[in-house]
This record gives structure tokens, C-alpha cells and sequence, in this order.
């Protein structure tokens, strides 16, 4: 587990990796962002994007589910915000994404003592290193020395 102690400016870490397919685009798709280039393999090819591509909305869920399995197991007691989210590319449903992230600020509270503010830049790649979404995302997060005094006392 790491603490706010633990992620000082400059940490970094491959969060993880997500296999996208044709069923699993268009099953999210339908439910959450219906529009035809994410549910249709044929309406996508007349698209702009010229195929199936998974939906924004999918991403994010990923990122969030892999953040969740990450190993590090940051010790988030909330998210602050996203920011700068940026789409440079779509995701295709066939891509492998590969989900990295940096430490780029990291504050202790000053009117807490349990905990910090850390700042993370985010990419998700396809395998072959396209961008397909950059963020930042801004966490509150449990302090290391506040978990030494509930633990002893």
C-alpha cells in the first residue's frame, strides 16, 4: 500500500494493461454512449474513425478499473478532479492499452494531518505508444504517519 509519503513528485508506475474487443465496446456502448460508430461495426466504417472505436466514457471506466487492481495500491480517500483530459487519438476495439502515470505535485494538507493532495498525469497508450488520453487527476490521499498513531494508540 502507499501512503502520501510514498508518491513524492517523480513517481511513476505502469498502472496496467487492457485488452479491447468488438463485444465489449459495443455492450458498454449501448449502454452508456449509443452512438453508432461505437455500436455498429458497419455505420463505424462509414465514420470518421473508419471503425469500431470505444467510447470516452469506456476509457475513463477503464482507467478507473485499473487504478482500482493497480499494485500500489494508492491509499485514496477521494479525487479531487480530472483535468486537461485530452482524446488525441481513438481508442480502436482491438487495441491493447497500456496505462501510466506520474506524480507531477504532491502537497501535504495543511489543515489536515491525515492526509495530502497529489497531483498524477495519466497516458493511455495503445501497445504501439499512440496516445489515446492524457489527464490529470488530483487525489486526496491517507497519510503514512496518521496510520502509525490510530494503529499504536
Amino acid at each position: 500500500m502507499l501512503f502520501f509519503e510514498n508518491i513524492p513528485v517523480g513517481y511513476s508506475s505502469e498502472v496496467g494493461t487492457w485488452q479491447l474487443n468488438d463485444a465489449d465496446v459495443i455492450k458498454f456502448a449501448k449502454v452508456w454512449d449509443p452512438h453508432t460508430y461505437h455500436t455498429d461495426q458497419k455505420a463505424a466504417e462509414a465514420s470518421v474513425f473508419g471503425e469500431l472505436v470505444a467510447s470516452s466514457l469506456h476509457i475513463f471506466a477503464i482507467c478507473t478499473r485499473l487504478f482500482h487492481d493497480h499494485a500500489d495500491k494508492i491509499q485514496v480517500m477521494a479525487m479531487l478532479g480530472k483535468d486537461r483530459i485530452r482524446l488525441p487519438e481513438p481508442a480502436r476495439a482491438s487495441d491493447l492499452l497500456i496505462y501510466n502515470t506520474v506524480c507531477i505535485d504532491a502537497e501535504s494538507s495543511s489543515s489536515k494531518p491525515d492526509r495530502g493532495i497529489i497531483v498524477l498525469s495519466d497516458t493511455l497508450a495503445r501497445d504501439t505508444g499512440e496516445v489515446v488520453m492524457t489527464q490529470e487527476v488530483t487525489l486526496m490521499v491517507a497519510r503514512l504517519s496518521d496510520q502509525h498513531q490510530f494503529s499504536e494508540g
